[in-house]
């Protein structure tokens, strides 16, 4: 599917609503409201980190290397196959259900959201809905384009400026509306809009004007969100766009990224939103399923992370620990 398919196929499913899940839930235990977390970007959100396979960096190596194994041994259930939690819930595209390993984001794939699930989940004694949005080929200038950043040259609103953002934000209220009508289980507990998740960078850093405009695109981005979706403080998490980790040379790249961090760092953000450096993320070529730089060589543990590392940063602004500090430089990762 092509980035104008994908970005017709969000836009028609969030104006119908049909990203709503409408599965029955297991009935949950925890009072409370559900908390929901919108999970967007592009296609590093959607994600493509490979699960099966001999090959380095796929899930099934992560989880039966012994380098590796004690670490990402949470993600096997006592039969051996992939655990499923039972206290978060996914609504992606068609996937309408609990969220398991295979059913979040590319074919075979994983994405951000099982770190964040496990790292949120673990936290909250709430049940999680995530709602997720990732189509790949969208710039954060065009389909995402905030309505605070204006035209797009002279491009008003429209198909591909500003549509993906519209229809997000459309497709998000619509779901909440219904909520109870579409999980009867819940019944009267209500929810909560407790988070916003942003993993996104590579369009943009394919040319100089959307680079440069991007830390105003996203200070816009955040502002519109909460504006929009009626939560002025919701708090509000970027992955940065580490692709090539610390030897990343390209301009426009460390653009971007810089860009992203400033932006969280803006000093009316200081208490609702954080920056997640990923540049200690990125596994290379020879330690991953492929050579496909931009989807981080398609390796699942650099998606785990990112997620994870997403999630740590969530539960610190939810009031939890401060989330552990990621390496900031090769030398400080080797430590």
């Amino acid at each position: 599917m092509n980035a104008h398919t994908i970005r017709q196929h969000v836009a028609v499913t969030a104006a119908a609503g049909l990203l709503a899940l409408g599965q029955a839930w297991a009935a949950p235990a925890a009072k409370g409201p559900v908390k929901v977390f919108i999970l967007a970007g592009q296609s590093n959100m959607e994600g493509h980190g490979i699960i099966k396979g001999g090959k380095k960096g796929t899930l099934e190596a992560l989880t039966s290397d012994p380098t590796t194994a004690d670490r990402y041994k949470h993600l096997l259930g006592k039969d051996g196959g992939w655990a499923a939690r039972d206290d978060v819930w996914l609504s992606y595209y068609g996937t309408k259900g609990l969220l398991t390993i295979g059913n979040s984001a590319a074919k075979g794939c994983i994405g951000p959201e099982i770190g964040f699930a496990w790292a949120v989940g673990d936290y909250l004694d709430e049940p999680v809905l995530l709602i997720k949005y990732g189509p790949g080929g969208t710039s954060l200038a065009g389909p995402w384009r905030p309505p605070s950043s204006g035209k797009d040259g002279e491009r008003d609103r429209g198909p591909g400026v500003g549509d993906l953002y519209d229809g997000m934000i459309a497709g998000v209220k619509k779901q909440l509306a219904n909520l109870k009508t579409d999980f009867p289980e819940i019944g009267d507990r209500g929810y909560e809009l407790a988070g916003f998740g942003w993993h996104q960078g590579w369009n943009d850093g394919c040319g100089m004007a959307d680079t440069q405009a991007y830390e105003k695109n996203m200070i816009n981005f955040i502002k519109d969100a909460r504006k929009d979706l009626g939560v002025p403080n919701l708090p509000f998490v970027i992955g940065g766009s580490g692709f090539g980790g610390w030897a990343q040379t390209i301009d426009r790249r460390l653009m971007i990224q810089a860009a992203q961090k400033a932006a969280a760092n803006q000093p009316e953000f200081k208490d609702d939103a954080r920056f997640v450096e990923t540049r200690g993320f990125f596994r290379p070529a020879d330690q991953s399923p492929n050579r496909f730089g931009y989807h981080w060589n398609c390796n699942a543990e650099t998606y785990y992370l990112v997620g994870e590392g997403m999630g740590l940063a969530m539960v610190e602004l939810l009031g939890g620990p401060k989330a552990p500090a990621n390496p900031t430089g090769p030398e400080e990762e080797k430590k």
